[in-house]
């Protein structure tokens, strides 16, 4: 039995790096699980400029100030903590535009490194404060992560892909989505924001349950 989960996320979400780490830490305990994970793209911010943004003025634009800023970032670093990660807040220079991210995802999904590019990616943003908008930084995490470097720079010095991304992001909006992580359970049940690792295994318990059931 297989069961496709859905995922939609953009690597520059601290919830959604918390949410897959839950998630991830909960496969872990649940080996056989039936779960088919594909990452889908959400950009968070679809009109941030191709070269990013200096990132306290990304925070001052989007919060309305650092008082703001700090309340919201504070409930995330507690929320990493829990989830077990240490993310380097701070020392984020830049928010990149994440298209490229996004591609990168796409084409790992093909190659059959969809889950290792997506926890590199997150890595390398909120654990290295590398800028995941920069073609060289991606390059360097598709290589680790078992993409072939020299077809992925032709591909990411072209525009392929670049208009599917746009369109799969806006038929999410369309759709309802309005923020992410977005996990959608068989194309039935969807759940929104980072889940707690406990809240996954009893999905994972009550759908092996439901399979012994119908067998």
């Amino acid at each position: 039995m297989t069961i496709k989960l859905d995922i939609l996320s953009d690597p520059i979400c601290p919830w959604c790096y918390i949410g897959k780490t839950s998630l991830d830490d909960a496969l872990e305990l649940r080996s056989d699980h039936p779960f088919q994970i594909h990452w889908h793209p959400f950009q968070l911010n679809p009109d941030m400029p191709p070269g990013g943004m200096e990132r306290q003025a990304y925070l001052d634009q989007k919060f309305g100030g650092q008082v703001n800023a700090n309340h919201v970032y504070d409930r995330i670093a507690e929320a990493a903590k829990a989830a077990g990660l240490k993310l380097d807040l701070d020392g984020i220079k830049r928010t990149p535009n994440t298209i490229d991210a996004h591609r990168l995802i796409h084409w790992a999904g093909l190659e059959g490194c969809q889950d290792a590019t997506v926890t590199r990616l997150f890595k390398a943003y909120f654990e290295e404060c590398r800028d995941i908008g920069d073609r060289s930084e991606l390059l360097e995490i598709a290589e680790v992560a078992g993409l072939g470097r020299d077809a992925t720079e032709r591909l990411l010095g072209s525009d392929a892909d670049i208009e599917e991304m746009r369109s799969r992001d806006a038929h999410a909006r369309n759709r309802g989505v309005a923020g992410v992580p977005t996990f959608i359970v068989a194309d039935r049940h969807v759940l929104q924001g980072a889940q707690p690792k406990d809240l996954w295994l009893r999905v994972l318990d009550e759908l092996c349950e439901q399979a012994e059931a119908s067998s």
